[in-house]
């Protein structure tokens, strides 16, 4: 009798754990890292990646390692936009599969963006790598040609400001 109450309470943990995962909206596989902290029972947040090459850094809220490599996962709280995604989740996203390709030597596929509502594929074209690497550069330039401008009020947002640096309205 023993054994078949094992075995039930085994299937029962199972078909509960399984719940709990497809809930989170991952795709099946070993979660490697998480950025989502103590708020999904994660532990604590993990290091930012950081690309040398790039000169980009940052934490994806979740990495899944899959048979072909490593899938970043992008949470947004908010429902899938209408026209679909933000060109800048797609491009986020797009920044963490670059991420993945230069700290693992692996290139991904895809990343997902997973809204309150669904859960979207993006495929990480080479094409989709070449209009990240050219925003960037835009970006840098940007940067370099015009003066940093603060567009709020708050010391806050200041104090944890990359360009806190080079503003000369910092409130912090």
């Amino acid at each position: 009798m023993l054994p078949l109450i094992l075995l039930f309470v085994a299937i029962l943990f199972f078909i509960l754990s399984r719940r709990a995962r497809e809930s989170t909206g991952l795709p099946p596989g070993e979660v490697v890292y998480s950025d989502m902290g103590n708020a999904h029972g994660w532990g604590q947040p993990e290091r930012p990646l950081f690309s040398q090459r790039r000169q980009l850094t940052g934490k994806p809220d979740y990495l899944v390692r899959e048979a072909e490599g490593y899938i970043p996962v992008e949470v947004k709280s908010a429902r899938t936009p209408a026209g679909g995604p933000y060109s800048a989740h797609i491009y986020q996203l797009a920044a963490y599969c670059a991420l993945v390709t230069d700290t693992y030597g692996r290139r991904p596929t895809h990343g997902l963006i997973q809204y309150a509502d669904q859960t979207l594929r993006v495929d990480y074209t080479p094409q989709l790598e070449s209009e990240l690497d050219n925003l960037l550069d835009e970006m840098r330039a940007e940067v370099e040609t015009d003066p940093v401008t603060r567009s709020h009020n708050s010391s806050a947002r200041c104090r944890s400001c990359g360009f806190k640096e080079q503003c000369g309205e910092s409130l912090a």
